[in-house]
């Protein structure tokens, strides 16, 4: 850059404009902006001050030394993580601030610019052809935008990440080596030295916090596809497909959630978790096309299956052998329910006609045994009237007369033929109860009067009673001689012999 070289002309530097400052020497006093100024404003970005984070830049020295060249920042050094950014303008700065800066420099005749800098004075600059207190104000100015940065990285600091905080540290360390400004640059670098030590404190807190959340995030994504490597392992013939694809479905949304929200893994770990989640869900796809294919043709052997029998059974509906068709079609139910099931609709049809099949044969029936309990109905009124006459017999005392009552109601029986079928099963049982009831009473009285039976109970007896005569008299001598224990077993076999002799006595008079 040549002497004639204007600032006008550098399109990166943020000018600032102080408040005028009037009757002040020209080394102490910033003057208003200039022409140059004005045209900056329009061409320059936001000041520092003004930015999320903005590292520190400056132009070309106007002597064209090529100090204070601006320094690219990275695109992801300078994001806002509370708010955007305002709208671009001229921060007002602290004439205070500036005039102590100030203090720090001097401009000689011929438009150069110098800085007392770690004891020794250093050209910055050359601004010819304006005002001193202008060309100092210009570098003054750029001093301030680099304490305005440092301040900013200082208020942003807790909420910076570790690439931003790395970044912002390397441009401020690169900004504050030899900047074409104007101030106390030794204290200002004291004072970023000593944000950097807290910067480089909150970078490991950063990076630790980092790291926890990555390693939650691997542990979440995790879960993630272990959950869909059990559904997918789950037994095709016991699988809720419709509820399981839904949960696969939901497990894939997490999956993306936690790519859109969450700390991004280590591209190896994510490649292998992504790679086993959808091999998880080309697995369970796998085995639900197999399952429904193998579910199809089960089931159109079924629909076969069942169509024979519903031909069979539509084959036997015009018969007139009851029994045998009846059981005929018992047979075919039980092959029915072991042919196993179509699709719903399908098998539901399957049923209707095989039900109407059969309904054809069982309608016929009914209606023929409709017919024969009208013809059956005055048989019943008569074996109504017969079972009631059995029943006055009852309780029967002397089976041989009950025995000469019941034989004409039983004639009686057999002549009235059949009844009505639902009655059937109810008047038999009416007359099996009184046969039941006098067969008992005849057993009892054949058990009382039989010879034999006679004669062992006489002889029992006659054996027990010879037991107790002895075990009176073994009673009287354990008295006599005072055996107590004696005397109670004889006492206790005496009263067990007495019961069982009446037993036999009253066994006998019966």
């Amino acid at each position: 850059m040549t002497e004639q070289t204007q600032p006008q002309a550098e399109p990166t530097t943020p000018v600032v404009e102080p408040p005028a400052a009037t009757g002040q020497a020209a080394t102490e006093t910033i003057s208003t902006a200039s022409p140059a100024d004005e045209q900056s404003a329009t061409e320059a970005p936001q000041a520092a001050a003004a930015e999320p984070l903005a590292s520190p830049t400056s132009a070309d020295a106007p002597d064209g030394s090529g100090e204070g060249k601006p320094t690219e920042a990275d695109e992801t050094d300078v994001q806002a993580t509370d708010s955007p950014a305002p709208a671009a303008q001229e921060p007002e700065i602290d004439p205070e601030a500036a005039m102590d800066a100030a203090k720090w420099g001097r401009v000689d005749g011929e438009g150069r610019v110098f800085v007392q800098d770690g004891g020794s004075e250093r050209e910055v600059g050359q601004f010819p052809g304006v005002p001193i207190a202008e060309a100092m104000a210009y570098y003054v100015r750029r001093f301030l935008d680099l304490s305005s940065s440092i301040d900013l990285f200082a208020a942003r600091l807790p909420h910076l990440s570790v690439r931003e905080i790395d970044s912002t540290i390397k441009n401020l360390d690169e900004s504050l080596k030899e900047p074409a400004a104007v101030g106390d640059l030794e204290a200002l670098r004291a004072r970023f030295a000593a944000l950097k030590s807290v910067a480089l404190e909150r970078r490991q807190a950063v990076a630790a916090e980092r790291a926890a959340a990555k390693e939650q995030a691997l542990k979440d994504r995790t879960a993630i596809v272990e959950r869909a490597e059990a559904v997918a392992a789950q037994d095709p013939a016991r699988t809720q497909w419709k509820s399981s694809g839904a949960e696969l479905r939901t497990l894939l949304e997490q999956w993306k959630e936690a790519q859109r929200r969450g700390p991004r893994l280590d591209r190896p770990s994510e490649d292998a978790l992504w790679k086993r989640f959808s091999h998880a869900r080309t697995t369970f796809d796998r085995h639900r096309r197999q399952y429904f294919s193998e579910l199809d043709a089960k089931q159109a052997k079924v629909k076969a299956a069942k169509e024979a029998l519903i031909k069979r059974a539509e084959e036997l509906s015009q018969s007139t052998d009851w029994a045998a068709t009846s059981a005929r079609y018992r047979e075919l139910m039980a092959e029915w329910k072991k042919a196993g099931r179509a699709s719903r609709k399908e098998d539901d049809a399957l049923w209707e006609r095989f039900h109407a099949a059969q309904q054809v044969f069982y309608d016929a029936r009914r209606a023929k045994d409709e017919a024969t309990d009208a013809e059956y109905a005055g048989n019943l009124k008569v074996k109504e009237e017969l079972a009631a006459k059995a029943e006055a017999l009852l309780p029967i005392k002397d089976p041989k007369a009950a025995r000469k009552a019941l034989r004409p109601i039983q004639e009686a029986w057999d002549e009235a033929g059949r009844v009505p079928r639902n009655a059937v099963r109810r008047l038999e049982a009416r007359m099996r109860a009184v046969e039941d009831a006098l067969r008992r009473a005849e057993q009892a009285e054949w058990r009382r009067t039989d010879p034999e039976t006679q004669a062992r109970a006489q002889g029992l007896a006659s054996q027990l009673e010879d037991s107790i005569a002895e075990l009176e008299a073994d009673l009287a001598a354990a008295k006599d001689s005072g055996d107590a224990k004696a005397q109670a077993q004889a006492e206790a076999a005496l009263t067990a012999r007495r019961a069982w002799l009446d037993q036999v006595r009253r066994t006998t008079r019966a």
